[in-house]
């Protein structure tokens, strides 16, 4: 492969990496809030803070979901230059029925741990993929 294609490639599998932490990065801010709302539920929220950490959720799992279609253009970018990576995030619904309908602190506290299983998938890819992508800056430009 030559030098000129070689950095064409590095470079799109930059743009794919930094598209993908737009979209952690979103992910990781909807969390973060239904967290907050989270917490405020159960120490005395009502019917309103459910559907607002609800709505939080429902935004995170749609960030979730676009940073696994930018995480799987990564993929085939660094298969492209030779570099194996291997992130998934799970996406899930749970307890979403349960949360706002039988609203309780037993169901608030299960759905602020799986809000948190949900931000640890999130800050352990953004962190891999800033990795990945502090290692191609480093390949960009470099004489093959």
């Amino acid at each position: 492969m030559s030098n000129e294609l070689m950095n064409q490639e590095i470079r799109e599998a930059i743009d794919a990496g930094e598209r993908a932490l737009i979209s952690l990065r979103a992910a990781q801010d909807k969390l973060n809030s239904a967290r907050n709302w989270g917490i405020f539920d159960m120490i005395g929220g009502s019917f309103f803070s459910s559907l607002m950490k609800r709505s939080q959720i429902d935004g995170a799992s749609e960030y979730m979901a676009q940073a696994q279609l930018d995480l799987r253009r990564l993929q085939k970018e660094l298969r492209d230059i030779q570099v194996p990576m291997d992130l998934k995030i799970e996406v899930s619904d749970f307890l979403s029925f349960a949360d706002v309908f039988f609203d309780n602190l037993l169901v608030d506290w299960m759905v602020q741990n799986k809000i948190a299983e949900a931000r640890g998938q999130v800050e352990d890819a953004i962190f891999r993929v800033e990795s990945i992508l502090m290692d191609l800056r480093n390949l960009e430009n470099r004489p093959w």
